[in-house]
């Protein structure tokens, strides 16, 4: 069973079992400025899981695609990507524990085919000193599981991953650890639980290759080990209890919240440790052995780095963002220059994303319409960057000539990569084309200029990019209740074709990209800012109501993901009935009424109008 094949089977099998199925939520967080990227599953469902109703009821499946920039220097091995898929389901106060086990089992054993005896599974050990029992109903539930296959069942008591180093784990099937490695709260283990917070034990799945133990990482083996043998396939959170000052109560109706990399189990499926030999990944790798006319098993690094990043690229392009030197676009721009250089080392020196992204694209055709809908644009877009990069290179292989019959040192090379992009490994190999001679410590001081822009970027995006839940305070609500009246306001003015086509939001400032073409006058953002200003005077109400996607489409409501909503939405309404200022589908937290934007005596004010890419135009405001 390949990829595509587990995706479709897993949302149908929860589907028939009383779950509606959702569409993906953008890789670009639309609510949470506290992140860059949608990097997990749950991630989009933190709201509901917190005790928002979902407008879709509360048995919930979806495939959701990730993306984790802070992998991006893991990718080559067997096992690191930067994008990938979660499959889903969950429920909000319905079923539990006693449903949840037997229907993941059926589903990894029966639907998908994987050998029982190649599955091991961890549970929580539970915590004395904060009155959590150990979690032997789950252990219980899967011994039964795996009894029933005539499987050979023990539990052993592990405790720490380090304990699991030293342990080992004998002839178990069911281990359980601490709360470092099955409990989940938004924070991590029971004491870093935030108060208030739900939060519970979870279930773990791995899949064993068999492969040799690597010693470098403990002594013994055991299922959370690093070397690569065992690889963590699904995991069932039990939102069973809330933080509390008298300690952790248990909830009336819990939580499940389960998540499957659909990578990593169809590599289990073909029993393969290798990722990239998946349906979803193994077409790209053939397309960049054609092109480079070299093997996967010789030039197997660069080959895994360029189906990732151009992986990821691609979903993110589909998704909106468009390369840059900044937040998202900056990620982009480096995924695919990275994959530019690799690309290098395999002799491909010609422009090759015209080949190998129609290849991505048209693995996720069929299943995500919107790949379907943008897969010209999409190649365009890279295709266009992909050339921008090589002038680059080009700029960096001139200045290099420069010095020619001289020497370089790390700083020069620096410059290089920090100016022009131009990649470490191209500037050592240029400069012995040149005669130039490398100075003694160039490694070293690069590596001190590298360490110095790194902290310096961490400090910049300190405090802006947690992770996690955000967007609740109530300056968020505030700033996201304006970008409705922004957009009422520059449908007003320029005409309802205008649409958004992105937007941030932070505690400080909101952004806003909309479809223009031209830049907007100083005389239409006064205007813009009297519309704005006015609508917040009148102390407009705002109210949402639930109506079916179809019914609230018709009745005008707008909204920026055109098909790709649920049977259900919200719909935002802002100002009486006999006189609608905005009516929008959104999913965001809202003031109650306008007039809450201008207390202390604030009025909106936009502080730059800016271009953010071919006929897409960015205006920034803020509540002064």
């Amino acid at each position: 069973m390949n990829a595509q094949d587990i995706r479709n089977k897993y949302l149908k099998f929860f589907e028939e079992r009383g779950h509606k199925v959702i569409p993906r939520a953008l890789l670009v967080p639309q609510n949470d400025p506290t992140t860059l990227f949608t990097g997990s599953g749950m991630q989009p469902l933190i709201p509901y899981l917190l005790g928002e109703p979902h407008p879709e009821g509360t048995r919930l499946v979806d495939s959701q695609t990730c993306l984790r920039a802070q992998d991006i220097e893991e990718v080559g091995d067997n096992r690191h990507t930067t994008f990938f898929e979660m499959l889903g389901n969950w429920s909000l106060g319905d079923y539990f524990k006693p449903e949840e086990i037997p229907w993941l089992f059926e589903f990894l054993t029966d639907i998908v085919g994987l050998d029982p005896n190649k599955l091991y599974v961890t549970c929580y050990l539970g915590n004395d000193e904060f009155n959590i029992p150990k979690d032997t109903e789950a252990a219980e539930l899967w011994s039964g599981l795996f009894a029933k296959k005539s499987v050979d069942i023990k539990q052993v008591d592990i405790g720490s991953e380090a304990d699991g180093y030293a342990k080992g784990m004998g002839d178990g099937r069911i281990f359980f650890y601490d709360g470092s490695k099955n409990w989940w709260s938004r924070n991590g283990a029971e004491a870093s639980t935030p108060m208030g917070d739900p939060c519970g034990p979870d279930t773990e799945v791995f899949y064993d290759f068999g492969t040799e133990h690597d010693t470098r990482w403990g002594e013994q083996c055991h299922p959370n080990c690093d070397c690569g043998r065992f690889v963590e396939i699904a995991n069932s959170v039990f939102m069973a209890y809330r933080r509390t000052e008298n300690g952790f109560e248990k909830l009336q109706k819990p939580n499940v919240d389960f998540g499957g990399g659909l990578e990593r189990i169809a590599t289990a499926a073909i029993n393969s440790p290798d990722f990239f030999k998946i349906s979803l990944m193994w077409p790209i790798i053939e397309e960049l052995e054609s092109i480079s006319e070299k093997h996967y098993d010789s030039h197997t690094e660069s080959m895994r780095v360029i189906a990732d990043h151009l992986r990821a690229a691609t979903f993110l392009a589909v998704d909106g963002v468009v390369p840059s030197n900044k937040a998202q676009g900056y990620v982009m721009r480096r995924l695919l220059r990275r994959a530019i250089r690799f690309a290098f080392e395999l002799g491909i020196e010609q422009n090759f994303l015209e080949w190998v992204v129609p290849v991505i694209a048209d693995l996720y055709v069929n299943d995500y319409p919107e790949v379907k809908e943008n897969r010209e644009k999409v190649v365009e877009l890279l295709v266009k960057e992909e050339k921008v990069f090589r002038q680059t290179l080009r700029k960096g292989i001139a200045e290099l000539q420069k010095l020619s019959g001289g020497k370089v040192g790390g700083a020069d090379i620096f410059r290089l990569y920090d100016t022009y992009g131009f990649p470490v490994e191209l500037s050592t190999e240029e400069a012995f084309k040149q005669g130039i001679t490398l100075e003694d410590d160039w490694r070293e001081v690069f590596d001190a200029q590298m360490t110095e822009q790194r902290a310096r970027s961490q400090t910049a995006a300190k405090g802006t990019f947690k992770g996690g839940l955000g967007g609740q305070t109530m300056q968020h609500k505030k700033y996201h209740t304006a970008t409705h009246l922004l957009q009422s306001a520059l449908r007003q003015l320029f005409g309802p074709e205008l649409r958004q086509h992105g937007s941030n939001i932070t505690e400080e400032r909101l952004r806003f990209d909309f479809n223009h073409d031209h830049k907007v006058t100083p005389e239409e953002i006064r205007q813009l800012e009297t519309l704005v200003n006015g609508w917040i005077s009148k102390d407009l109400p705002v109210q949402y109501t639930e109506y079916p996607t179809q019914q609230a489409l018709d009745m005008g409501a707008i909204g920026p993901f055109g098909e790709r909503y649920g049977e259900t939405v919200k719909v935002y309404q802002m100002g009486p009935a006999e006189h609608i200022v905005s009516l929008e589908i959104c999913g965001g937290p809202h003031v109650d009424h306008t007039g809450q934007l201008a207390e202390g005596g604030k009025t909106f004010r936009i502080i730059k109008e800016e271009s953010s890419s071919a006929g897409i135009r960015r205006i920034k405001a803020v509540l002064a």
